[in-house]
Order: structure tokens, then C-alpha cells, then sequence
């Protein structure tokens, strides 16, 4: 299959699980039938944020945690634009998880694919909302004595419709819930588990390869409280998979001016109006 998204050099260390989610996006857009002139990769700060700088597609890189209101914002210009946003753990549960939480109650059509290594990567190795209880860095050379978000448990509790987690080390796996994800309408989140080679020594390739494990096929994903009993499940096993799936109303249709399906860029601007309104803030 000849796999227009191609991908450029990149800052990431060897090893990295990077490598492996950049070459799943690729393969995901290509298999979907994407073009890389209808898709939009955003992202913040970090080293997973360096994705949309290494993929053939449209790019915003942004602040640290800024990400998905531009995001948002491009989806809600463009309705037909496949909108995808690549950050952190950090970078979208820490400083950016105010915006988390209220793209969630929105429901605007975008995946959000965030690559949870449970360290700060890009900023040498500091913990992050995700890192576990007791784990040592340079910064938290006592071991890290705050509890670690539960970013799955978070989003389905606040009523995101779709929510997964899947393993980086597993690409056929990553590959299935990254088209499923983006075919979703409305807000999709992906925590995808992703080793950091550098900084983080405890949650590696083969500590993760122990643990993960598939959900079978007769697991019911849109019973709400079935998804959040098992997004409790972190520790000596943890389940992969699309943890709820549930069809919600998407902000499109929601909202009166974006409800006919006409595009924004598309709609009539009345040049006299938006001269009045730039008026009223001089």
C-alpha cells in the first residue's frame, strides 16, 4: 500500500516508543484512506508533540497543553478536515488538562492520541500526572509522593464517549484502536502506554509486555460501569482495548450556526459586521 504520510528525521532516542505510534498513525491514516491534505496533526510541547513535525500532513505545534482549543478550533472552521492531536502525558494531563476536560463536555469531533510514558521526556526526566507513586527522578529524588492520574477513569467518569488504551509495543493492536478512534464521532481518547528508553527505567518494553493484556471480544464497551471498573484496573495487569464506546451528540450538530453542515470557512462573512464588531475594541 503505497503510504503518502511519510515521516522525516527525527530528535527521539533510540528505542523510543515514538517510533512505533508515528509508523501506526501512518499506517492507520493510510489503510483509512486519508489524504495528508484532509488531515490536521496538532500537538503542544514535548517529545511526542515533536510528531506533527515528522509527518507528511497539515501542522500545528503550539504552546505546553494549548493544543487541543486549536485543535477545536480548526475542526469547528472545517468540519471536513480529520483533526488529530499527538501530546504528551504531561503535555495534556498537567498543563493541559483544563482543556482536557472541557473538550470532553463539548464532544467536537477530534482524536486525541496522547503517548503516556508516565515522565516528562522533552524536560529530562521530571514526573508527571501519570508517573507512579514512589518512583525517583532527578526532581523527586525522595520518589514522587503524589498520586497518579487515571487518565482512562477521568475521561469516561466526565463523559467522554470514547476512551481506549492500548501498548505502543503491540503496533497491530495500536493500529485497530487508532482507526476506530478516529472514525469515532466526537471527542476520542487514546492513552497509549509508550516506554521512555532516557528517563524512565521502571515502566520499560518488558515491564509493560508482563502486564498488558487484550479485552475479549465479548466485552461489552458501552456499558458505562463495566468501563470504569475496568479503567480502575492498573497494576499487575492492565487491559488494553476500547475501555467505552458510546455515540454521543457531537458539537456540530449541537450547535445552531454549525447544525446545516456547511463548513464555516464556507459561510457568507459580512465584511460590514466584522468591521463593526473590530470596531467595538478600539
Amino acid at each position: 500500500m503505497n503510504n503518502k504520510f511519510c515521516t522525516y528525521e527525527t530528535a527521539w532516542c533510540p528505542g523510543c516508543g515514538n517510533f512505533a505510534i508515528i509508523d501506526c498513525l501512518k499506517t492507520a491514516l493510510t489503510e483509512l484512506g486519508k489524504k495528508p491534505s484532509e488531515v490536521l496533526v496538532a500537538a503542544g510541547i514535548g517529545q511526542a508533540a515533536k510528531t506533527p513535525q515528522y509527518i507528511n500532513a497539515n501542522a500545528f505545534c503550539g504552546l505546553h497543553g494549548r493544543s487541543l482549543p486549536a485543535a477545536a478550533a480548526a475542526k469547528i472552521a472545517n468540519e471536513d478536515l480529520t483533526v488529530i492531536v499527538n501530546t504528551g502525558d504531561g503535555d495534556s494531563y498537567g498543563e493541559g488538562g483544563n482543556h482536557f476536560l472541557h473538550n470532553i463536555r463539548r464532544n467536537i469531533d477530534i482524536t486525541h492520541f496522547v503517548h503516556d510514558n508516565q515522565i516528562y521526556g522533552l524536560t529530562k526526566g521530571q514526573a508527571s500526572p501519570t508517573s507512579m507513586l514512589g518512583i525517583v527522578t532527578g526532581v523527586q529524588v525522595d520518589g514522587n509522593f503524589n498520586e497518579p492520574l487515571n487518565p482512562v477513569l477521568l475521561a469516561i467518569a466526565a463523559g467522554a464517549g470514547f476512551v481506549a488504551r492500548t501498548f505502543s509495543g503491540r503496533k497491530e493492536h495500536l493500529t485497530k484502536i487508532m482507526k476506530a478512534a478516529i472514525n469515532y464521532k466526537g471527542y476520542a481518547l487514546v492513552d497509549i502506554l509508550q516506554p521512555c528508553v532516557s528517563f524512565n527505567k521502571i515502566n520499560t518494553f518488558g515491564w509493560y509486555n508482563k502486564r498488558v493484556y487484550e479485552l475479549p471480544s465479548d466485552y461489552d464497551s458501552s456499558n458505562k460501569t463495566t468501563a470504569i471498573t475496568t479503567a480502575m484496573e492498573f497494576g499487575d495487569k492492565i487491559p488494553i482495548g476500547i475501555l467505552y464506546n458510546k455515540e454521543k451528540p457531537v458539537y456540530h450538530r449541537k450547535n445552531r450556526v454549525l447544525s446545516d453542515g456547511i463548513p464555516l470557512l464556507d459561510k457568507p462573512t459580512s465584511q460590514s459586521v466584522v468591521q463593526e464588531l473590530l470596531q467595538n475594541y478600539i
